[in-house]
């Protein structure tokens, strides 16, 4: 599948509606309510990442499906400093917002497969994140 609808995330209203696109496609496609929330959230969590650590980027939504599975791919780009250490953002509790620090860890826990690329310095900086939840 071939469809994919892009929020750009510049300020916070933009979370929202990253959030909103995100509740609307996981509906569409058939998840049930708790999916609906797990995917919201962690498409909020990225989003606020961007806006905090990147200052703008985007988050993109698209079905996915492979074989008989469907399911829902958020992306989160950013052109941002990039994450100089991975393993550790990946860690339970590490914040550098003096927020929760659920954080990407969470993101991973509430989607079914995640994928970080990041790249610091030079022109091609930035992170790419792919999260997918699959309809069970």
């Amino acid at each position: 599948m071939t469809f994919q609808s892009c929020v750009k995330i510049i300020n916070e209203w933009d979370i929202v509606a990253a959030r909103q696109l995100g509740r609307k496609i996981s509906k569409e496609i058939g998840f049930g309510t708790v999916d609906q929330a797990r995917i919201t959230t962690a498409i909020s969590e990225l989003a606020r990442n961007i806006f905090l650590y990147a200052g703008n980027g985007e988050i993109c939504i698209r079905k996915v499906a492979e074989g008989t599975k469907n399911g829902l791919e958020i992306i989160a780009k950013d052109h941002g400093p990039g994450i100089m250490d991975i393993r550790k953002v990946m860690q339970d509790g590490y914040t550098t917002s003096g927020g929760l620090g659920a954080g990407l860890p969470g993101v991973k826990r509430l989607m079914d497969d995640f994928d970080i690329e990041s790249k610091t310095g030079g022109d091609e900086k930035g992170t790419i994140i792919r999260a997918t939840k699959w309809v069970r």
